[in-house]
């Protein structure tokens, strides 16, 4: 049996108030990194990783470390789970952009499905990403226990495609920092057997 540890990097400035933040290379707040450290503590208790994969932004590569260094597993970067490209709508408050283009923010609440962000990705492109980067954690891990770092979109992503579930139900999973999603994969079945768990975490 394969199982992943999918989660989500901790505290970043940019949650409250909410912004695009996307690609932009945001560190760890001192919130962000006690979330990952209690994580890491987390894992290192439940399982014996045999490898951690990130986002290669800052925020999901120190989350990783710090998983890394309480289970004694070196983590590197994977480009299928880099944050979701917003274009010109990145790091704009939320608010603003709601304000100014009421439409397309509207649509993106109610049929994200349909929306591509003004100069960057529509939700289609970031499931061909997040879903080459599932295959090729399955196909080299058969059968070990992996740890998966991402961002909220990513981690929506790729539950999204674990569930057969369409693209329209973006919304209807949370994905809240240092959270933790398991997955177990057997012989072609797969079972989520948690999502956005967050135990234990400070808040």
């Amino acid at each position: 049996m394969t199982t992943i540890f999918l989660t989500r990097h901790g505290h970043v400035d940019g949650i409250k108030p909410r912004r695009f933040r996307g690609r932009e290379n945001l560190p760890l707040t001192e919130l962000g990194r006690r979330q990952a450290e209690a994580l890491a503590a987390r894992i290192a208790g439940m399982a014996r990783p045999v490898a951690i994969y990130t986002s290669p932004l800052q925020r999901c590569a120190d989350t990783g470390a710090a998983i890394g260094k309480a289970c004694g597993v070196p983590s590197s970067p994977l480009e299928g789970l880099m944050d979701l490209d917003y274009g010109k709508w990145q790091m704009r408050v939320q608010d603003e952009v709601k304000k100014e283009q009421p439409e397309q923010y509207a649509l993106w609440h109610s049929a994200p499905q349909l929306m591509r962000f003004p100069g960057g990705e529509s939700l289609q492109d970031l499931v061909a990403r997040t879903s080459d980067a599932l295959r090729l954690v399955l196909g080299k891990h058969d059968g070990q226990t992996v740890v998966m770092v991402g961002h909220d979109s990513v981690n929506r992503s790729i539950l999204m495609q674990l569930i057969d579930q369409p693209l329209s139900a973006y919304w209807k999973l949370a994905q809240d920092p240092c959270c933790l999603n398991v997955i177990e994969v057997a012989a072609g079945r797969i079972e989520v057997k948690s999502v956005n768990d967050t135990a234990g975490l400070p808040v």
